[in-house]
């Protein structure tokens, strides 16, 4: 069957750039929402523990349950309360749902600077603590989200300045209303390493952490390794004579005799069509031929076992979409091993 290998090595190895980056291990909070970025939300836990992080962000109150013995701090970005547990905040991205939590509930309330995606308008700050002190909520932070931190524009400098005024004023505001002192970050990935001098009280990461993040050359992080390899063994073999075609709609025509396997890897298991008759080769240089089926995919190789890809940003552009996806798409039931 098709099967995951998770490198420790490269995931401690980008750890440690990242540690770097934030001057403290204390300060790294790993996303593991979508099955840790397909990597799988159990592994990745028991690995971050092991080196030592203590703070995870995930998006639903079932994966932050799941995981609540591999951490100190988690924070769920995209639900209302329904777990009550000290080790779990939940994120406040609407003003109006701030009645729907259950009094007492830690929360971070989450502000818009630009995104204009979740969380409350700026000019909703002042309502928004009253609310929340009224709903008898124990608000803990306030952050953001950059849309551009990974592309060459001013956006990241912008939303800079407007989180800024936010922070000032929610500092006001805490005292005003009695909140305890309040922590505040913004900083994704991207945004954590445009930063010279990281001074918020923890950033977001997950792409660089699973090393596949891609950014413009001037923004270019070096020695980040990715974690995640991708393997399939043989459904079957056999020889393709010069003219035979090779699966559904026979898109492939054999330009000479050649073996060609089929392995246990398909679309169903997250293996996107869009690859398929686009030039795509192993990192060993075999070629992916015809379309990608449901449970099945067909390479000029003639292995019992083959690596399908070790970065998943190589693979991406094949599949005209980017790492994030290829790698989410990959279904929770492949086995998963760490090495």
């Amino acid at each position: 069957m098709a099967y995951i290998t998770l490198n420790k090595n490269n995931f401690f190895n980008n750890l440690d750039i990242i540690a770097e980056h934030t001057k403290s291990v204390d300060k790294i909070a790993l996303v593991l929402k979508d099955n840790g970025y397909g990597h799988g939300l159990l592994e990745m836990s028991a690995l971050a523990k092991e080196y030592g992080v203590k703070k995870a962000v995930v998006r639903t109150c079932e994966e932050a349950k799941s995981i609540e013995d591999f951490f100190e701090y988690i924070l769920v970005l995209g639900e209302i309360p329904k777990i009550k547990s000290d080790k779990i905040r939940y994120t406040i991205n609407d003003i109006n749902t701030i009645s729907r939590f259950p009094a007492n509930t830690k929360v971070e309330l989450k502000v818009d600077t630009g995104m204009h995606r979740n969380g409350i308008d700026i000019s909703e700050l002042q309502e928004a603590f009253i609310k929340i002190k009224e709903a008898g909520l124990i608000l803990e932070a306030v952050f953001t989200h950059h849309r551009s931190a990974d592309e060459l524009t001013s956006e990241w400098f912008w939303q800079n300045e407007n989180f800024k005024i936010v922070k000032a004023n929610s500092i006001k505001l805490a005292k005003e209303f009695g909140f305890d002192e309040l922590r505040f970050h913004s900083s994704n990935s991207a945004s954590l390493f445009r930063h010279a001098d990281f001074d918020e009280d923890m950033a977001r990461v997950g792409i660089s952490a699973y090393g596949c993040m891609k950014l413009p050359n001037s923004l270019f992080v070096e020695n980040l390794k990715p974690v995640l390899s991708l393997h399939a063994t043989i459904n079957s073999s056999r020889e393709l004579k010069k003219g035979e075609r090779v699966g559904y709609g026979g898109d492939y025509e054999a330009k000479e005799s050649c073996k060609v396997t089929n392995y246990n890897f398909g679309y169903g298991d997250g293996f996107l069509r869009t690859c398929a008759n686009k030039g795509y080769k192993t990192p060993n240089g075999e070629e992916l031929i015809g379309r990608i089926s449901m449970d099945n995919s067909s390479f000029v190789s003639d292995k019992e076992e083959l690596l399908i890809f070790n970065d998943a940003s190589k693979v991406a552009p094949f599949a005209e979409t980017i790492s994030y996806e290829v790698l989410t798409s990959l279904k929770s039931d492949i086995t998963r091993k760490i090495i």
